[in-house]
């Protein structure tokens, strides 16, 4: 990315996969990185038997829905103490990632709600692939682009709705990150 001309990035969601989240501290060491909540959660109930999943997504969610990061940090350890004898590989998931996890709560609530998953950009990615995945092999890089091309128009028709409180966002990003964003 920063070969193409990408000088800063604000913020990261990703999916934690294995050495991305290292490689961008690397290159943009300013940015934060936000581990994707979703991920975590459906990485922490793949072990869970299913007679206890209701169980234990509700008190999971007591976690991520926390106002603050204490909060939160509370939450974890009741929900370890309730949970650790069955599943202490989810628990020790939570720990293990926790800083990477929590970043969201260091924004205002706005942004908390646009950074805390990739979901819309795994979306996203699934548009293009639907465009992409029955062709074995593209003659051209041009043939590529110009597939991506058609596949982001198609999913942009059916983006009608602004971010909710986008003003209110920009405002917040621009103020705290006044010596790193230029409009």
């Amino acid at each position: 990315m920063k070969a193409r001309g990408v000088e800063d990035i604000l913020i990261t969601a990703t999916d934690n996969l294995n050495g991305f989240t290292d490689t961008i501290r690397n290159v943009f060491p300013q940015s934060r990185t936000q581990i994707c909540v979703v991920h975590q959660i459906r990485n922490a109930c793949r072990y869970v038997v299913w007679k206890d999943k209701k169980a234990f997504t509700k008190d999971m969610k007591l976690i991520y829905d926390a106002p603050t990061k204490q909060a939160a940090e509370a939450a974890l350890e009741d929900f370890a103490e309730k949970w650790n004898d069955k599943y202490s590989y989810a628990i020790k998931s939570w720990r293990d990632n926790w800083e990477d996890l929590t970043v969201f709560y260091e924004f205002p609530l706005e942004i908390r709600r646009i950074i805390y998953t990739t979901n819309l950009i795994e979306n996203l990615n699934g548009k293009i692939r639907k465009y992409t995945k029955n062709k074995l092999s593209f003659p051209t890089d041009d043939a590529v682009m110009k597939s991506v091309y058609l596949a982001l128009r198609e999913a942009t028709k059916k983006w009608t709705m602004p971010v909710r409180n986008w003003g209110i966002i920009l405002n917040q990003f621009l103020t705290i990150y006044e010596e790193r964003v230029r409009l």
